[in-house]
């Protein structure tokens, strides 16, 4: 799916006609000065505002350079997903039998919440830090990162809140003919990080098989993250499953969007 990334632009007429105006005032008094020698201070080229603007990373670029990489994750493998096997495309596609959980259906989908300017997905896995007789010794971990327009961020986050608060007793997700019912939400302690940070458990039940699913947001200024790790391999097979967040890749990624923040 192609997503467009909307960078505004503002044009100010009056402080380049200015600028002009400077700079002509300036060519006369040398031209009238005679035999005086020019200043060098004013002999050197100065960029202008749209140059510099043009050196300015894209939103997509921003999160290119900030969202996890297998050097990050102490050997991980990082890789974008396929969307061949994705639930939906687009968050258009899902429908929702309770509006108000389908930030959690987006969440558990890879689709960004809200409206953002810019997405950027990546599918995380490695050996689990606390292996359990439900897991296989690998850890698959989700990434999400959203760059919003001011304020959007701090909204996205508030509707997941709403969310995890009002769907304790599940919620059906539809789309493009599939469907995934999930039988239960429940906040869950995580570790705070970024400006906020908002834990969850959810589970759900297919063919009669089990399976418990973590997930997590955390806003950085204008920017969410959303975590959500399954086995989707143990829900292929029909066996039960629990794979918590990676702590690792959780722990790299909210210290990218610190640092990533700091430099802002």
């Amino acid at each position: 799916m192609n997503r467009v990334n909307r960078v505004s632009r503002v044009n100010r007429p009056t402080s380049a006609a200015l600028a002009a105006l400077s700079l002509l005032s300036l060519t006369a008094l040398t031209a009238c000065g005679g035999d005086s020698e020019p200043d060098p201070a004013t002999d050197k080229p100065k960029t202008s505002a749209s140059e510099s603007a043009a050196k300015a990373p894209s939103l997509a670029e921003h999160l290119a350079a900030t969202i996890v990489t297998k050097t990050d994750t102490d050997g991980f493998e990082v890789e974008e997903p396929d969307d061949e096997y994705a639930f939906a495309k687009s968050t258009d596609e899902v429908t929702v039998d309770k509006p108000v959980c389908a930030p959690l259906a987006y969440a558990m989908n890879q689709l960004p919440l809200g409206a953002p300017e810019a997405d950027l997905t990546r599918l995380t896995s490695g050996p689990t830090d606390a292996p359990t007789k439900l897991t296989k010794g690998i850890t698959f971990t989700y990434v999400t990162l959203a760059s919003y327009a001011p304020g959007k961020a701090r909204s996205a986050f508030a509707d997941a809140r709403k969310a995890v608060d009002a769907c304790g007793d599940g919620f059906t997700a539809k789309a493009n003919g599939n469907e995934s019912p999930y039988d239960s939400v429940t906040a869950e302690k995580v570790t705070p990080a970024g400006d906020e940070s908002l834990g969850y458990t959810s589970t759900m039940t297919f063919r009669g098989v089990q399976h418990v699913l973590h997930g997590e947001f955390v806003r950085s200024g204008d920017v969410l993250a959303t975590y959500f790790s399954v086995d989707g391999m143990a829900i292929a097979n029909g066996r039960p499953s629990d794979v918590k967040l990676s702590p690792t890749v959780v722990k790299a990624q909210n210290a990218k969007l610190e640092a990533a923040g700091a430099e802002s």
